[in-house]
């Protein structure tokens, strides 16, 4: 048996999906949370095998990329599979970077999500065919990909940023945000911040 914890800030729609995995009889959801908290605290008194996190837990909340590093940390064993809405290239990189075993998004088929998890249990990657395809398609386009972090900057720099602003939103110098742009200049071979950003959102690297 597969013991499963869910991570979403919407009641019904764990409930919907603790509904769905209730018609496997090798998965269980053992528990559920709506925050990073409970989640940790869940991971902390439960037995767990896998976790299906969303990455929008709601104003005020850590996001779900915090969630999966808090989780991986509390306990190591446990296998984080994202389910989400989003599927930008950014949001899939910053999730394994998270610590995420697999990624998945919400409008997939049941028999997509059961295989993720299971494949995730048995220790296997959980990457949903299409993005992995579309990972892997994008890679193509330069010899190096952006990192997390250069996509984490990019990203916030297309809401309009400035360097300053990145630097407190990031908690690191202004050096250091000038040298991830720089690096993201270099990779997609833009002359600046405004083509960087163009280039980026054209690929689905980003998005504004």
């Amino acid at each position: 048996m597969i013991r499963i914890l869910l991570v979403d800030d919407h009641p019904v729609l764990r409930h919907g999906t603790r509904s769905l995995l209730d018609t496997q009889r090798d998965l269980e959801v053992v528990a559920d949370a709506g925050s990073m908290a409970e989640a940790v605290t869940a991971v902390q008194q439960t037995e767990i095998d896998v976790a299906l996190v969303d990455l929008d837990l709601g104003a005020g909340e850590p996001s779900g990329f915090d969630t999966t590093r808090a989780i991986v940390r509390a306990r190591p064993g446990i296998r984080v599979v994202v389910f989400t809405a989003y599927d930008s290239d950014a949001d899939v990189v910053q999730a394994v970077d998270a610590g995420a075993a697999g990624y998945l998004v919400k409008d997939s088929k049941p028999n997509e999500l059961f295989q993720a998890i299971r494949s995730a249990a048995a220790g296997a990657g959980a990457m949903a065919a299409p993005i992995a395809e579309r990972l892997r398609q994008r890679n193509r386009f330069t010899e190096e990909a952006l990192t997390a972090r250069e996509l984490e900057v990019l990203t916030l720099a297309a809401s309009g940023l400035s360097n300053r602003d990145l630097a407190r939103e990031l908690l690191v110098s202004e050096a250091t945000v000038k040298t991830h742009l720089h690096h993201a200049f270099t990779k997609l071979q833009a002359e600046n911040r405004q083509a960087a950003i163009a280039v980026a959102v054209k690929r689905g690297l980003i998005r504004l």
